[in-house]
């Protein structure tokens, strides 16, 4: 008979986890849906996010929390950047999908590499003064470090929303998202749109990979890890919701921790990929997507 407090501390821990993975998959839907770019890179923006948190706390004594006043804004303007001279052209081509992803993959190997050149692939972890603090619910444990990643998560989905809902941009990325030519008709600047939209996805994986850091170690590679579960998120959810996303990120994250508690480690993968290929043969457009 399995024990109620293994359950509840798993499914509690999956919901946290499932925080991470609906922020990070919020921001690769966005550049998914609104110009058909798959980025293979977002995962690893996210891990060069959680360094700059890690190097700040380090060498500075800088909480992870204020490290996103540096991150955020370099990753959003690289974004801009690389949405100027690489993604555009790519936007050009006749197979929008395979080439994006071809030339974000060399741009995450280009990542990855500079980050093991740069600090070595030991794995790290950010321990701050409350890392070691917990709240506890009778039996069940929750500590502090992964209850402020859900924390930034939340927020960051919020954020993302409100601008996508409630200001004049971010209804122009909606028109983009939805029907790219009728919103060129209307005066849409399209590239320009396009361009915020890409430099707030990976502004967003800056976020995520600090949420995420405050959870688990990592080290350059562990952005392929991420990756799967991005993808995962972004098909069950529905490309182009952001709800959606949000959502299948926190059931991902909830099924992953009760995964956890009634079966060996090594078949939980092997449990979620199931259930995304039943979900593609019954639903193949994703749970949330009309």
């Amino acid at each position: 008979m399995w024990n109620l407090v293994v359950i509840l501390q798993s499914a509690l821990s999956g919901l946290l986890l499932g925080g991470v993975f609906a922020l990070l998959g919020v921001g690769f839907s966005l550049s998914w849906g609104v110009m058909k770019v798959i980025n293979i890179s977002h995962a690893a923006f996210g891990i060069l996010a959680a360094y700059i948190a890690y190097w700040g706390l380090t060498l500075y004594g800088w909480d992870p929390m204020l490290s996103l006043l540096v991150s955020i804004p370099l990753l959003f303007f690289s974004g801009l950047v690389l949405h100027r001279f690489l993604i555009q052209k790519v936007t050009r081509a006749r197979e929008i999908v395979v080439a994006s992803m071809i030339l974000t993959f060399g741009l995450a190997i280009v990542l990855e590499n500079a980050m093991l050149f740069a600090w070595a692939p030991d794995e790290r972890l950010i321990t701050t003064a409350y890392s070691s603090r917990a709240l506890f619910l009778g039996e069940v444990i929750l500590k502090v470090s992964n209850l402020i990643g859900f924390g930034l998560s939340m927020a960051g989905i919020g954020g993302i929303y409100f601008f996508l809902y409630h200001t004049h941009t971010g209804k122009a990325v909606r028109a983009t998202w939805q029907d790219p030519e009728g919103a060129a008709l209307q005066g849409i600047p399209l590239n320009r749109v396009s361009m915020i939209a890409f430099g707030l996805a990976i502004a967003s994986a800056g976020a995520g990979g600090v949420a995420m850091a405050y959870m688990y170690s990592f080290n350059p590679p562990a952005h392929n890890h991420w990756l799967i579960f991005l993808f995962l998120v972004v098909i069950v959810g529905g490309v182009g919701s952001v709800i959606g996303t949000a959502v299948a990120g926190l059931m991902i994250g909830l099924i992953t921790g009760l995964s956890g508690a009634f079966l060996p480690f090594q078949w939980i993968n092997v449990f979620l990929f199931g259930l995304l290929m039943v979900i593609l043969l019954i639903k193949p457009e994703g749970l949330f997507r009309k």
